[in-house]
């Protein structure tokens, strides 16, 4: 296994949660709803909303593949662990998307901490996001 996802599971950052597979549908459509803000705010210039509801879309996509698995995320590394862990080391998620998500995470967090945003990274975080979404509903077989 993993050591990085050992570790999270060992210090709680990722637990056990069976009820997850009952929320796979709800949390994608949660993905999409987000992802639909995203643009929406990015047409209007509002750079930072974009961003950050571009990675929380990206988030919920990612939550809906750790819920799948029988898992739940209490950090938001700790998800992108989860999924190299049952995704990319299984070849079931190209390894890029991970790398996409980790992206985001950044973006989100400068323009949420550090109030640093940027058009430039809107868009991305963006165009990741859609190509995040189809990926995990292909894997979650809801495309």
């Amino acid at each position: 296994m993993n050591p990085e996802f050992e570790r999270c599971l060992e210090n709680k950052r990722i637990v056990p949660f069976e009820q997850g597979r009952g929320l796979v549908k709800k949390e994608l459509a949660v993905a999409e709803s987000d992802l639909l803000e995203a643009k929406a705010g990015y047409q209007e210039h509002r750079f930072k909303w974009s961003t950050i509801q571009g990675y929380y879309s990206m988030f919920h996509a990612a939550r809906a593949l750790a819920y799948s698995k029988g898992y739940r995320e209490k950090s938001h590394y700790c998800l992108a662990a989860a999924l190299r862990a049952l995704y990319v080391e299984e070849g079931k998620l190209d390894p890029e998307a991970v790398r996409d998500f980790r992206n985001a995470m950044d973006l989100r967090e400068a323009a949420d901490y550090e109030a640093e945003f940027s058009e430039t990274g809107a868009r991305a975080v963006i165009a990741a996001a859609e190509r995040f979404i189809g990926m995990a509903k292909v894997i979650l077989g809801a495309s």
